[in-house]
């Protein structure tokens, strides 16, 4: 199967299936010299996995990483590093009734017509569980790039359903399982999530992820621009179906005199852009927001088609998230840390000899 390796110089090869032992992922191209354990990816890892709150599915997955190679008395090596996370609570029972059958919005009737077989155990190879071994090699990538560069990834869900978050303080972000930095509308959307289980349906959502600390340089000015490796990273996520830089589709109403951000000496005077210009990256914030469409397995009866070609009814049984969007801020931050890792390792190849007499203009006017 192609399309299972991701990046040039920091390569990320993606293995397993949703109930195989196993999942997991090799990454060849990771600098020697960086110092990494299993508690450096636990914990993106931690933030992803499933089971963590009520309005996740409950399969209980401890998503505990291996380091199997690569990595030799606490330093990586230079080599391979393959990561190992043990599937242990599958229950494939609970998709026994869609063998034959294909579920609406789901992978399982263009999987079947392209490879002819499929293994439907919670939607196999095409399963979100294969995000795991992502959040775990993005760990690595984030841990290189602050301590090359200082940058950082923040991530954060900004709607859900047709319920707008607004953002209030970072800080609560990770105190709630929405990913919301906004406490005051927990509630809220604690009650929209309890009535979308009860009814057996599901909602999509829009998250926002930001890299500050950003080189200036990443990116190169024809097919291999920045902003469009971003996303085509994101695109790669399951469920995703739109993509925005910076002001995204937000600037077709604005005017060529606001969406142009004005240089000073002291810093950009804006950030319509989200941090990229002609492909390169400009120094300033990445700002990136994705939209994550409804989860496909629900329980309310759906028409479909069996193997036969025959009408049939589809009503998923199993353990679902009703927003798959609710995972996906660590997902996000880690095919953003990914790209700009491939990115860095490709700049300092080229133009690691590039001098500037002038100082780079900061990202963020003062």
């Amino acid at each position: 199967m192609s399309g299972s390796t991701f990046g040039e110089l920091f390569c990320v090869t993606n293995f397993g299936e949703s109930h195989g032992p196993a999942i997991g992922c090799v990454i060849d191209g990771c600098p020697p010299g960086l110092l990494l354990s299993e508690a450096d990816i636990q914990g993106d890892l931690d933030r992803r996995r499933p089971g963590t709150s009520r309005h996740v599915t409950q399969r209980n997955e401890p998503d505990a990483v291996e380091i199997l190679s690569g990595v030799y008395e606490g330093m990586t090596t230079g080599t391979p590093i393959c990561l190992l996370i043990r599937n242990t609570d599958q229950r494939s029972k609970d998709y026994g009734n869609i063998l034959d059958t294909f579920r609406p919005g789901h992978a399982d009737y263009t999987y079947w017509r392209k490879y002819g077989l499929r293994d439907p155990r919670g939607g196999g190879r095409s399963s979100a569980r294969l995000t795991a071994p992502m959040v775990a090699a993005g760990a690595v990538a984030k841990k290189w790039l602050l301590a090359q560069h200082g940058t950082t990834f923040t991530g954060w869900m900004s709607q859900i359903g047709d319920i707008t978050i607004p953002f209030e303080d970072e800080a609560q972000i990770p105190l709630n399982p929405f990913f919301a930095a906004n406490a005051t509308i927990i509630p809220q959307l604690e009650a929209h999530m309890d009535a979308l289980r009860k009814a057996g349906d599901s909602c999509g959502a829009r998250i926002e992820v930001r890299a500050r600390g950003v080189p200036a340089g990443l990116g190169e000015p024809l097919f291999d621009k920045l902003d469009a490796d971003i996303a085509y990273a994101m695109m790669g996520i399951n469920a995703v179906k739109g993509v925005e830089i910076g002001a995204g589709f937000g600037a077709v109403a604005q005017r060529g005199s606001e969406h142009g951000d004005e240089l000073t000496p002291q810093g950009f005077r804006g950030n319509n852009a989200g941090g990229v210009l002609g492909g390169i990256s400009t120094g300033q914030d990445l700002v990136v927001a994705i939209a994550i469409k409804p989860t496909s397995s629900i329980r309310v009866p759906r028409a479909s088609i069996n193997r036969a070609g025959e009408p049939t009814t589809v009503e998923t049984f199993g353990r679902h998230d009703p927003c798959v969007g609710i995972r996906a801020t660590p997902i996000a931050e880690a095919m953003l840390a990914l790209v700009l890792m491939d990115h860095a390792l490709r700049h300092r190849a080229q133009c690691g000899d590039v001098r500037h007499a002038l100082p780079p203009i900061p990202g963020a006017p003062a």
